[in-house]
């Protein structure tokens, strides 16, 4: 594949993983573990758990990245003082198996799992 093809693809796979990032994919899945829930709030108290999940995902949708992640699919971020890690995967558009091209938005689901450091 010619460099610019390759530039092109890595660019269009960072668009659509901000697009999902940014809540605009209505097939983009958010995972939190449950491991990164429990480090910022008591899992049995409902309310606090839902306004803990909201508080990560507006971290999400705010972090940064390095140049270490061209398509935007890895962060590290911090939150209220732990480091915590936001993590894109591909898969196919029956969740089966991986996607064959995460540029086509039309066949992939985006997945992503924000987690701590020890989950992974």
């Amino acid at each position: 594949m010619a460099t610019q093809a390759v530039s092109d693809r890595v660019e269009t796979i960072a668009l659509l993983n901000d697009r999902a990032r940014q809540g605009l994919d209505p097939t983009a899945r958010v995972v939190t573990t449950r491991t990164c829930l429990a480090a910022f709030c008591d899992l049995d108290n409902f309310p606090a758990m839902m306004l803990t999940q909201a508080a990560l995902m507006r971290a999400m949708r705010h972090c940064s990245f390095t140049d270490e992640s061209p398509e935007r699919d890895f962060a590290v971020m911090t939150f209220r003082d732990r480091k915590v890690w936001l993590k894109i995967d591909y898969y196919d558009a029956t969740m089966t198996y991986g996607s064959d091209d995460p540029s086509d938005a039309s066949e992939t689901t985006r997945v992503l799992t924000i987690m701590l450091p020890e989950d992974y």
